[in-house]
């Protein structure tokens, strides 16, 4: 293996130089999904509210296990409390990325953002 370092040239190093720089520039460039628009609220699959992200508020859900809170604030939107036993989809915080989602599976309520680009979701990162 040490021997096919010593073949390549410095016009080899170059190219693959600016082969890293080139992927690594690309990145933030292609794997940016533009900006949240939309929180999306849905119970059992079925979409019971769908807000602007421009102002804040708050919306009640009610599930199986009783009342989901969603707070919204301008950019940005997170699930405030959940009467599931262990509060993953509220550990999950505040969403800002396009099409990321917080899902309280026992209450079967999900949160999730939407852009204008719904070329990926979260499940794919």
């Amino acid at each position: 293996m040490k021997e096919g370092w010593r073949l390549l040239r410095p016009g080899d190093w170059v190219v693959v130089l600016l082969s890293a720089l080139l992927v690594a520039g690309s990145f933030p460039l292609l794997w940016t999904g533009g900006t949240a628009e939309r929180a999306v609220v849905r119970l059992d699959g079925r979409v019971v509210a769908a807000f602007p992200l421009t102002a804040s508020r708050r919306y009640a859900v009610q599930g199986p296990l009783g009342e989901t809170q969603i707070e919204i604030a301008p950019g940005r939107a997170r699930v405030l409390s959940d009467p599931g036993p262990r509060q993953y989809c509220v550990q999950q915080g505040w969403l800002t990325r396009p099409n990321a989602i917080a899902i309280c599976a026992p209450n079967h309520v999900s949160l999730s953002l939407s852009g204008r680009d719904p070329s990926h979701d979260s499940l794919n990162y």
